[in-house]
């Protein structure tokens, strides 16, 4: 039998509270009416809503569904969800992984960045929440409040930390967390940021035992030589995607296809192309990827692809 207690902050001030990995497995929660506080969700939940909280930090482990505030101000937080909403709130800060559209009404500044966390239960906490690690379109805002310049993006250089410090609680110290940039589950896009070249690059691994750790060592190559990784997307492709993607080289690809999802990344910078297929040949020899053949083809690449892809996921 479900106790709603147990899956409730309600009325807390000046308080450090939370739950640890195993302890809310993918039941709803619900946060409300809390000041000053600092509030840890060390798990998967199926959906969060977060009531009339006034300068709280929070941190939301993977949520299945929809995390929604609602009358919060001057909140730090740090959440991973398939849909984020907020309604009427003002002054948060959101280190954000979302897998569709985050929506904000009638919130004003409202600052978004991508979210950076690592503890040794969080890989599997995505999974049972059924998110991807690759599919976070944090920086793509839709705004409902008409006419207003509502939201903007923390900058590049923000520390999570500065934000939302580690647990100071006795129990919570027990969760081995890193907040540092590299050891992230979630790799670090750009997002909607300016984009530092006009050169871009698709690159696109296919299903298979190591497609995440594969897609993980080119990101790390890849910003280790000074290029920005801008996106990623994972997402199932049928035989006419692929032709429309692909172009010429489909065939190739088309069986592949078959075994599950793809794992997309399109990275950014002078040389993008010649570095990303130099990388590959090194890398990954034996491992069938799609890259951009060219700087020339590699913008049509990345539109066909994120173009398919959003059509996908119903952006």
């Amino acid at each position: 039998q479900v106790d709603p207690k147990d899956y409730t902050f309600s009325g807390l001030k000046d308080e450090t509270v939370g739950r640890l990995p195993g302890k809310v497995a993918g039941q709803q929660f619900v946060i409300q009416d809390c000041e000053n506080c600092s509030i840890y969700i060390f798990d998967h939940s199926a959906t969060i809503t977060i009531d009339d909280c006034v300068n709280c930090q929070i941190f939301l482990g993977p949520i299945k569904g929809s995390v929604f505030f609602r009358d919060c101000k001057d909140c730090k937080c740090i959440v991973a969800c398939q849909q984020f909403r907020t309604r009427d709130c003002r002054k948060l800060e959101v280190f954000l992984c979302c897998a569709t559209q985050p929506i904000i009404e009638s919130s004003t500044g409202m600052k978004f960045g991508c979210f950076q966390y690592y503890y040794p239960e969080l890989a599997l906490q995505f999974k049972d929440a059924g998110l991807s690690i690759f599919n976070n379109t944090w920086s793509n805002i839709h705004d409902f409040t008409p006419g207003e310049n509502n939201w903007g993006l923390l900058p590049e250089t923000a520390v999570v930390q500065d934000y939302v410090p580690l647990p100071n609680s006795e129990e919570l110290k027990a969760v081995r967390i890193s907040t540092d940039a590299t050891k992230s589950i979630i790799p670090i896009t750009q997002g909607r940021r300016q984009k530092s070249s006009d050169e871009s690059c698709l690159a696109v691994f296919f299903a298979g035992d190591y497609t995440t750790a594969n897609a993980r060592k080119l990101i790390d190559e890849m910003t280790g030589k000074g290029f920005q990784l801008v996106q990623t997307k994972e997402v199932v492709m049928k035989a006419e995607d692929a032709h429309r993607v692909f172009q010429q080289c489909a065939s190739e690809f088309i069986p592949l296809l078959e075994k599950g999802p793809v794992v997309a990344l399109e990275f950014n910078g002078d040389g993008a192309v010649e570095g990303c297929r130099s990388t590959i040949n090194e890398v990954f020899s034996g491992t069938k990827v799609f890259v951009s053949e060219s700087k020339a083809s590699a913008s049509q690449d990345v539109d066909n692809f994120y173009n398919f892809a959003d059509m996908q996921m119903g952006m």
